[in-house]
């Protein structure tokens, strides 16, 4: 009986480094990035441990699931195998055969949760019948081991192992082709991510890392086209998706009816690998045309898997990376393919056009004039701080500057430096725009040219820290400047308020009104961790603050970023009208918001709604003369 098994153990080891190699040669195929992959499988457990464990323990059933599945699965073979090596005690024994029932529930959890019919979300195909090949191993193996005897081959063990086998060979199907191949691709992904700042350090609670890297615009082909554009660590994490739908639950554009399944897109970026892609079974990007499906390693990626419309419908609010399981970088893929479009082949959406063409040609997205900037504040005679001049605070005001209605919030925000008795200044006309809607339109050549002409006039001041009201404009100066040569001390209004309030050089007072619910920026928030501060100062402005179903880390986006407004993609409703009712529901008469992006998005929302206002604003309200 050992050497059967010893074989039908070697022969399942054999097979799965036939497809390892197999699916190693393909990711291969893909650009270098520098790092060892050898020398990253030492971090895997780490990351799986902690990080990867940190996300999938937000669902516990699903947790538990995993844990019985993938636990009783492997600690059960390897548990059987030793046994077939070295010889079973009782104690032995009994161990595997509880390891492999802990592997049968886990398979039977999973079933469950497709009951009676699975959840949306959720893939089928192959997806259907994978916890019955589970249980066929983990049955199959438990009676193999039961009977495990050097002196004699037994009925219950053949037909244990004939049931093992027929499990084993079908979850060897699903390693090769269909939703077991996270398992090993899950491996090289975590093992070379394109984003380790993202993992768990001694000292420090989340790491964030959400800086887009520099394009080298000498190279011969700029972002991605084909699937060998990417690079070997980014094919790998797109096999290593799990299809578990967490992504396409908290997209705000599929939740809108925009062409646009994050779980679909990666799928479909997995399949663009293949000459012959495996049939995707999820749910689709709403309202997307059918694709011809073409796939290779060679073969355009839009047009033939992707639809152009796919692309430009994510508002790159990484709602989908903070909720993958197998942290995917869904937003580095989706700006890696608009760069290669807008750069290789100049194949924008209609109303993005404009905008870079005005940015190119007048530093400034909407084409305004730079000197217009200061409109909003001109009757408060903020000081403009020239080349050779110092300040202690330099005011960075953004593209909202020009709305008419968040010129409210930054005469807020400048009366209330003047009382706290901050010294600062604007850059005037100087002030040309940060960049980020070129940049995440795909146009890195304008976002690195714009980068550089502000670095060039911010160098010819001097100032302690940039404060800005502007979640996007914070977020380019302060993470994706300094690989561009400019680092500076950069703080959100928000924090720099808080600061002042923390400090006594601002009192406020508890003012009486509608419940109060805070809108987290994803710049501000999911993209750099700001959840507390703009939280601490609505509570010592307002006597009662609420908190809606999506917020923090996992609140919902606005609608407004990404280059979403320019790219104008079809939707069945508005993403602000959704992000309203949110608040409705959660019974808030007052939104208030942090972003001049926010601000225009749920202002723009019609009928009987709460009130918006910039956190600011609200402090004002209640500060103490």
């Amino acid at each position: 009986m050992r050497w059967l098994v010893l074989a039908d153990m070697g022969c399942a080891a054999a097979t799965v480094a036939v497809v390892w190699i197999v699916l190693l040669a393909r990711w291969r195929k893909g650009r270098t990035t520098g790092q060892s992959w050898l020398a990253g499988l030492a971090r895997v457990p780490r990351r799986y441990l902690v990080d990867v464990h940190h996300v999938v323990a937000r669902r516990p059933r699903n947790a538990r699931m995993h844990a019985l599945a993938a636990g009783g699965v492997l600690g059960g073979s390897a548990a059987l195998l030793l046994g077939a090596l070295v010889g079973f005690g009782g104690l032995a024994r009994l161990v595997a055969i509880t390891l492999f029932a802990l592997g049968a529930w886990g398979a039977i959890i999973d079933r469950a949760r497709r009951q009676p019919r699975t959840p949306t979300p959720l893939s089928g195909g192959a997806f259907l019948w994978l916890p019955a090949a589970l249980l066929a191993w983990c049955a199959g193996q438990a009676l193999v081991a039961f009977s495990l005897d050097d002196r004699r081959v037994s009925v219950v063990g053949l037909a244990g192992l004939v049931v093992a086998i027929a499990g084993g060979v079908a979850l060897l199907v699903a390693v090769g082709r269909g939703p077991m191949r996270h398992g090993l691709a899950g491996i090289a992904w975590l093992a070379g991510h394109t984003r380790p700042g993202r993992f768990a350090r001694a000292g420090v609670v989340r790491p964030f890392d959400t800086a887009l890297r520099p394009l080298d615009l000498s190279m011969e082909r700029l972002g991605v086209l084909t699937p060998r554009d990417f690079t070997q660590p980014e094919l790998a994490s797109f096999d290593a998706c799990v299809q578990c739908g967490r992504c396409e639950e908290v997209c705000p554009a599929f939740a809108a009816g925009q062409r646009l399944n994050p779980k679909a897109l990666i799928q479909g970026l997995s399949g663009a690998m293949r000459e012959q892609p495996a049939p995707y079974c999820g749910s689709p990007s709403p309202h997307a045309p059918v694709m011809p499906g073409k796939g290779g390693m060679e073969t355009e990626i839009i047009g033939g898997m992707l639809a152009p419309d796919t692309l430009w419908a994510c508002t790159t609010c990484r709602a989908c990376v903070e909720e993958c399981p197998m942290l995917i970088e869904h937003v580095d893929a989706v700006i890696a393919l608009r760069r290669g479009q807008t750069l290789m082949k100049g194949a924008v959406p209609a109303g993005a056009g404009p905008v870079l063409r005005a940015s190119r040609e007048r530093a400034e997205p909407g084409g305004r004039a730079l000197e217009a900037r200061t409109d909003a504040i001109a009757a408060l005679d903020v000081p403009v701080l020239a080349a050779g001049e110092a300040t202690d605070i330099l005011l960075w005001l953004g593209e909202g500057a020009y709305d008419l209605r968040y010129g409210r919030s930054l005469r807020a925000l400048v009366t209330l430096m003047r009382k706290a008795g901050v010294r600062f200044a604007t850059l005037g006309a100087d002030e040309v725009d940060c960049g980020d809607a070129a940049r995440r339109l795909g146009d890195e050549a304008t976002f690195q040219a714009l980068a550089r002409e502000a670095i060039g006039v911010l160098g010819t001041r001097t100032f302690r820290t940039i404060v800005t009201a502007d979640p996007h404009a914070y977020h380019v100066l302060k993470n994706e400047y300094p690989a561009l040569g400019g680092t500076w001390s950069v703080e959100h209004h928000t924090t720099f308020l808080d600061a002042l309030v923390q400090g006594g050089q601002l009192t406020l007072a508890q003012r009486d009104g509608p419940a109060v619910a805070y809108h987290d920026p994803c710049y501000l928030g999911r993209y750099n961790g700001v959840i507390d501060a703009p939280r601490r100062l609505l509570d010592a402005a307002c006597r009662t603050r609420v908190e809606v179903e999506r917020h923090g880390l996992r609140s919902m986006c606005c609608g407004g970023g990404g280059g979403g407004p320019a790219s104008d993609v079809d939707a069945v409703t508005r993403i602000p009208d959704l992000r309203m009712e949110q608040f409705r529901h959660g019974g808030a008469g007052i939104v208030a918001v942090a972003c001049p992006g926010c601000t225009a998005m749920l202002e723009g929302v019609t009928g009987m709604r709460p009130d918006v206002k910039d956190v600011a604003e609200l402090v004002l309200e209640s500060l103490v003369p």
